[in-house]
């Protein structure tokens, strides 16, 4: 996957580079890009298509639900780029950020459809979910949308609801990965569910063990459920496969959350370094162990199936 264009708009900076102008827009929150997300993004793509014109996802920083409840926060399934990078794959040229503040919180349907679509990005057309509201209190809808549309006469699509059965979500995403269900979230994602971050130092006792892992430390506010995974990682460029656990340790210290990742058939140095790790299959719940010497035969026991479930799954991460 390509990294995705991200262009972060400033309040008092009016207007969009030259190769974005008049763009068709799908408008959402659009955390995880998932399977319904993309149905909305592709629908865009087919619109600025056929009116000659750029088409960009846009989006808020941060989360509109983080900034109305920042405690205890919302279990982000993307973050900015992540989200621009799938974007991008759902043929998007760009991905427009919108800072999510108390200008926007207080802004009306209208001013957010006449001022802020109509005079500064004048956007060419609309797509957006059939769930999307906007303005102060949330009071424009979809109706809102199509019926400025006819009023400006530009073309604006509501997009139906996507899944059989309960229609695909972030909600729903959040829940399965809360269960640990990583193959169902990647089912609704389209993709398996990938984090990024910086390899910090740890406590160095996966060494000692002879399971030297990289440790990253996510969002305090991830939902993923403690356990252990199959996961592939991704560092500059390469991947690897490997075994990872997230929790708190309780063979040890009952610490804060972290997510340790054991690569296998790998040695080297990746403190400094970004890794990103797409979670395949899950493999066992955290546990205690009565001493290290039962955690060291129960993690050569999670080697081997997560060597298992890998070759079942295909390979992931792969950048064109």
């Amino acid at each position: 996957m390509l990294p995705g264009r991200l262009i972060a708009l400033k309040p008092d900076a009016p207007g969009l580079p030259l190769d974005l102008e008049r763009p068709v827009v799908a408008i959402g929150n659009f955390d995880g890009v998932h399977r319904g997300h993309q149905v909305v993004l592709r629908r865009t793509r087919a619109l600025a298509d056929a009116l000659e014109r750029p088409a960009a996802m846009l989006t808020f920083e941060p989360h509109p639900s983080s900034y109305f409840r920042p405690v205890p926060g919302l279990f982000r399934l993307t973050d900015a780029e992540a989200k621009a990078d799938a974007a991008a794959a759902s043929g998007m040229d760009a991905t427009l950020v919108l800072p999510f503040g108390p200008g926007l919180a207080a802004m009306d349907a209208a001013a957010f459809l006449d001022d802020l679509l109509g005079w500064r990005l004048s956007v060419s057309g609309i797509v957006a979910g059939h769930d999307f509201h906007f303005g102060r209190d949330r009071a424009g809808t979809p109706e809102t949308l199509k019926e400025w549309g006819q009023r400006t006469r530009r073309p604006v699509e509501i997009v139906a609801p996507f899944g059989e059965g309960e229609p695909i979500s972030s909600t729903a995403v959040r829940a399965a990965l809360g269960r640990g269900e990583v193959e169902e979230a990647a089912r609704l994602l389209g993709r398996p569910w990938t984090v990024r971050a910086l390899v910090r130092h740890g406590a160095k006792r996966g060494r000692d063990l002879g399971f030297p892992t990289a440790n990253l430390a996510l969002d305090p506010a991830c939902g993923l459920r403690h356990g252990i995974y199959a996961v592939r990682a991704k560092v500059e460029g390469e991947v690897f496969e490997g075994v990872a656990s997230f929790g708190r340790r309780p063979t040890f210290d009952d610490g804060a959350p972290l997510l340790e990742v054991y690569l296998l058939d790998f040695r080297g140095d990746l403190y400094g370094r970004t890794m990103e790790v797409a979670f395949m299959a899950w493999l066992r719940p955290e546990e205690r162990f009565a001493d290290v010497e039962a955690l060291i035969v129960q993690m050569h026991r999670d080697v081997a199936e997560a060597r298992r479930r890998l070759a079942e799954t295909a390979p992931a991460l792969r950048r064109a």
